[in-house]
């Protein structure tokens, strides 16, 4: 029996073929190998290019990574993150330097929700350290996606950007496909480097796995928590 998409359940009905991309989209941390046609990554990235960006300065550069080049950047990668001596060096903050409510306890359950899915026990650190480097192994994924950007653009550009990742993530879902963006990449741009070449201009702003999925890892049931829209929305009216 063939393992499937465990139903994300946002409490809305009848949902068109748009709104069942973007709500059952969820980061996929297994895939299997399959491969997937250039042709279709092809197509994926032309459309996506259509998303908005201030002044049509489309800021986004993507380097698509299968085969050797695949795993020669999986191996520099995985190295680096495992070699005690070298250490994480992002280009940008992502996160902030300390964690306040309600950010703090989101982060949390969804890392121990994920662990308890594949049996990692608190303290357990070298089993974390295993599960952080599927990250660098593309969980698997056939194709691997590195995305830059010139590091002499400002906010405006990297919120456009954020908009041409979401759109590969809703396309990739409308032709079988799953995704999981990984910012993780970002702390090691210089085995990155090492692997392909990349300009000095150039900011390593996140990575992505891309692939079919394989459902039967459990891994994949996980179900991450929305907030209900009273706890970020406020209507307005007269």
């Amino acid at each position: 029996m063939t393992a499937t998409a465990p139903e994300i359940d946002d409490g809305i009905a009848d949902l068109s073929a748009v709104e069942r991309a973007v709500s059952q989209r969820r980061s996929v941390r297994g895939f299997t190998d399959a491969p997937v046609a250039m042709d279709l990554v092809k197509r994926l990235l032309t459309l996506a290019a259509r998303a908005p960006s201030g002044t049509n300065m489309q800021p986004w550069k993507v380097e698509v990574l299968t085969g050797a080049a695949l795993q020669r950047l999986k191996t520099g990668v995985e190295t680096a993150f495992r070699d005690p001596e070298v250490k994480p060096d992002a280009e940008f903050p992502y996160y902030p330097n300390e964690f306040f409510e309600p950010y703090k306890s989101r982060r949390r359950k969804v890392g121990w929700d994920l662990y308890g899915l594949v049996g990692i026990e608190k303290g357990d650190t070298v089993r974390m350290q295993d599960q952080t480097a599927r990250n660098f192994r593309f969980f698997d994924a056939p194709v691997g996606l590195i995305f830059l950007i010139d590091r002499k653009l400002e906010i405006g550009s990297w919120l456009d950007y954020g908009m041409f990742l979401q759109n590969i993530m809703v396309l990739a879902r409308d032709h079988g496909l799953e995704t999981c963006p990984q910012v993780a990449f970002s702390h090691w741009h210089a085995a990155i480097r090492q692997a392909i070449d990349i300009s000095d201009d150039m900011i390593v702003v996140c990575g992505m796995s891309l692939g079919y999925a394989d459902w039967a890892r459990p891994e994949n049931t996980l179900i991450t928590e929305r907030a209900p829209l009273d706890d970020f929305v406020n209507f307005h009216d007269g």
